[in-house]
């Protein structure tokens, strides 16, 4: 079955820091990958968020709920991006080992 859908969208945060440590992370120190697929004619969120600092996989991870279904394209990726950012500052405030 082929996906439906554009190539991930990576979403480069503002540049607030310029050395990173644990401490201090910064949104410059993730990188978020969101996109849609169309299954079944409803369009399903994708997302991918790397802490770039150790390489670490934030989401998707082990019983990571679904995005959607939408009605709309732009629906989805909106929600994706929004839940992108939600785990960006998220870690951020409570950096995950």
């Amino acid at each position: 079955m082929r996906l439906a859908g554009k190539k991930p969208k990576l979403m480069f945060s503002r540049s607030d820091c310029t050395v990173a440590t644990r401490e201090t992370l910064c949104h410059d120190d993730f990188a978020i990958f969101a996109t849609y697929r169309l299954i079944h004619g409803r369009f399903i969120g994708s997302l991918k968020v790397v802490r770039k600092t150790d390489n670490r996989l934030l989401f998707p991870f082990e019983g990571a709920p679904t995005i959607g279904p939408f009605d709309h394209k732009e629906e989805a990726l909106r929600a994706s991006e929004t839940l992108g950012i939600q785990i960006v500052e998220g870690d951020i405030a409570n950096p995950e080992p």
